[in-house]
């Protein structure tokens, strides 16, 4: 199994067929549990998802499912389950959207407008965060002791970077969540929450 992370690849998914069993924006509600779970344990929350996603067929596992120039080169496959383990806890958003991608191949599944819109305000919010950080480092060689420029712009940086983790783990938290959902309706485990049947009362 090879993957690539290409222009390509994206296109592809954009058109696929079906959609996600609950929206981004709606995954808190749909499994509030385990929404908890993702954000408290993050990291074994992205290791079982990727077990389930192989099925548990650990002779599939390739480092960040083929997706990556060193994936396959690691020697993985002589010991995947702690290969995936070092892989969830020092790649975990790289882990995640691989992760997302084998799903969203093997179930042709496409994200909405909103879920494309969720994910690049939290990418968005990232870069904007890593170029405060650098210009907030330039300012502090250029500030000297009675300039207030560097205070300034080091607590701006400071409120956009606290901004940014918050929003990048609620949105990993949904993802995660959203996943979740969908390998629950591919293993036939899906809880679907109906009325109960109308009963008629009988006298004996």
């Amino acid at each position: 199994m090879s993957y690539n992370l290409n222009k390509d690849k994206f296109e592809v998914r954009k058109r696929l067929a079906n959609s996600w069993e609950t929206p981004l924006s709606w995954t808190f509600c749909s499994a509030p549990f385990y929404c908890c779970f993702t954000m408290l344990c993050p990291c074994c929350a992205a290791y079982q998802q990727r077990a389930r996603a192989l099925l548990y067929n650990w002779s599939r596992y390739i480092c960040c499912a083929g997706m990556m120039p060193c994936s396959g080169s690691l020697g993985e496959r002589n010991c995947p389950q702690l290969c995936l383990a070092l892989e969830v806890t020092c790649c975990f958003s790289i882990a995640v959207q691989t992760t997302r991608m084998l799903i969203q191949d093997e179930l042709q599944l496409r994200n909405s407008l909103c879920d494309n819109f969720i994910i690049g305000a939290m990418v968005c919010l990232q870069y904007l965060n890593c170029v405060c950080d650098l210009i907030a480092c330039v300012a502090s060689f250029a500030a000297t002791e009675s300039d207030g420029t560097f205070g300034w712009l080091g607590e701006m940086s400071v409120l956009i970077d606290q901004i940014s983790q918050s929003c990048y783990c609620v949105v990993c938290s949904c993802l995660q969540t959203q996943q979740h959902v969908e390998l629950n309706k591919r293993d036939g485990v899906l809880l679907v929450r109906t009325a109960p049947n109308i009963q008629k009362m009988t006298r004996t």
